[in-house]
């Protein structure tokens, strides 16, 4: 018999959920078209009840341009019992790109909260100079899992309390 106690799993609260997508910057954008799913790793920022991120003109472009709905995900583990999970569901809207309808302060909110984690994003330095496509993606539903193989914290009452001896029969 293992000598470890089975893990436990539990739904993560909004406020759990919404700091592992701020203390985060990469996760997973999944969307999909006709019968294929794609799934693709994106540094990121959250804000405001938004994601922003960026991508290179062309195939997720021209996909996400006509099925904006996407799922995007972001994961902390510590172990294979030990992990946190956020799931956010919302549709993606262009920053800077011909399909844009985005405000000036749109854009100029995206850009900044890009150089919060590349401070050269969108200048000659930027280390990766073909995602020149902002965009931000609404939080219409978030939802989060954890699992943890540590025992649950006995409560403070059971910790205090005096052990009673077992009563004699």
């Amino acid at each position: 018999m293992p000598d470890h106690a089975a893990p436990s799993f539990r739904a993560l609260d909004k406020d759990e959920s919404q700091a592992i997508l701020s203390r985060n910057h990469v996760g997973r954008i999944a969307y999909s078209f006709h019968d294929r799913v794609d799934i693709e790793p994106i540094h990121y920022m959250c804000d405001g009840g938004w994601i922003y991120g960026r991508t290179s003109p062309g195939t997720k472009l021209t996909t996400l341009s006509h099925h904006r709905w996407v799922a995007f995900e972001v994961d902390e583990i510590d172990g294979p019992l030990d992990w946190r999970s956020v799931v956010v569901h919302g549709t993606v809207y262009w920053l800077t790109s011909t399909l844009s309808h985005a405000s000036e302060d749109e854009v100029q909110t995206g850009l900044t909260l890009m150089r919060t984690v590349f401070p050269e994003t969108l200048t000659e330095d930027d280390p990766t100079p073909l995602r020149t496509v902002l965009f931000r993606l609404s939080t219409s539903e978030i939802t989060g899992r954890c699992a943890t193989s540590q025992p649950a914290a006995a409560s403070t009452a059971e910790k205090h309390s005096p052990k009673r001896a077992p009563e004699q029969a």
